[in-house]
């Protein structure tokens, strides 16, 4: 699955940490994770994708895409 999340972290000037203190809440997500998601390593959850949306205003599909072999 790709990601947008590198791109929106930039537009809106926010670090990998930043984004982890702003989404985890109940679900854990740390530095680690962030960096994670944006190398492909892994996929978030439900919850968590639906988290980041809403912190960078946009849609999921805005954040992530399906590749071919997904």
């Amino acid at each position: 699955m790709k990601n947008n999340l590198r791109v929106e972290r930039a537009r809106v000037r926010m670090t990998q940490q930043e984004l982890a203190d702003k989404t985890a809440d109940k679900t854990g997500v740390t530095r680690q994770t962030i960096v994670a998601i944006e190398q492909g390593k892994f996929n978030p959850s439900t919850v968590l994708a639906l988290k980041m949306a809403r912190v960078f205003n946009v849609t999921i599909e805005a954040l992530f895409e399906l590749e071919e072999t997904d």
